[in-house]
């Protein structure tokens, strides 16, 4: 038996939109993948993606209701986030409907803000490039100039927890890192080859 069939990954069930898509990706691959608010599970996993679509002031109320928030907090697991997921797991966010700040999960210290787009329309949405890559295993076989599908309107500044960097009117944080979380402001479920392999690459390192 393979040694992905073996271990245990767990989409963690937000409540959001999108957890089907994130799981036929992770399946694509080969790998098994159970979606699921079960604290006992998100804590035994060996892999954990954490997912979102929609607002942060909608999907924290949904953690806090589900009794998640400590939970995601102090895995030491690899855990990953997919755009608002990645957002989630900063100190706060003001994506709200009332524009007031959100408190967030606090595990990476930065906040979502804004996009500055410039003259750009927002949201920002479609195909664009890595500006910046750094070292890490996740990005095996990433480069600068990749292509990777984005959908957001806020976004985390550039700083020192910044992996990745993209440009869309100003720079922001396309990949960033703390220990063992790391979130992906882009859609690697929709990110067609690249996407996949960056995916594969969270889902194969090391524990």
């Amino acid at each position: 038996m393979s040694v992905e069939k073996t271990m245990m990954n767990v989409i963690v069930d937000t409540g959001c939109a999108n957890l089907s898509s994130v799981k036929f990706a992770v399946e694509r691959l080969g790998f098994q993948v159970t979606i699921t608010d079960d604290i006992t599970l998100i804590k035994n996993a060996d892999k954990v993606i954490l997912p979102g679509v929609g607002t942060a002031k909608h999907a924290m109320a949904n953690i806090r209701a589900k009794g998640l928030v400590e939970t995601l907090q102090n895995l030491t697991q690899p855990v990953l986030g997919f755009c608002l997921g990645m957002q989630l797991m900063c100190d706060s966010s003001v994506e709200s409907s009332d524009g007031k700040k959100v408190d967030c999960l606090g595990i990476i210290h930065t906040d979502i803000i804004p996009l500055n787009a410039e003259n750009n329309r927002l949201p920002h949405m479609g195909w664009n490039t890595l500006t910046s890559v750094g070292d890490h295993p996740v990005f095996k076989g990433i480069n600068i100039g990749d292509y990777f599908y984005f959908v957001h309107s806020f976004a985390a500044p550039i700083s020192e927890y910044t992996l990745a960097t993209c440009q869309y009117g100003s720079s922001f944080s396309a990949v960033i890192a703390k220990d063992n979380f790391i979130g992906c402001q882009f859609h690697p479920e929709r990110s067609s080859k690249l996407g996949s392999k960056i995916i594969k690459n969270f889902l194969e390192l090391a524990l």
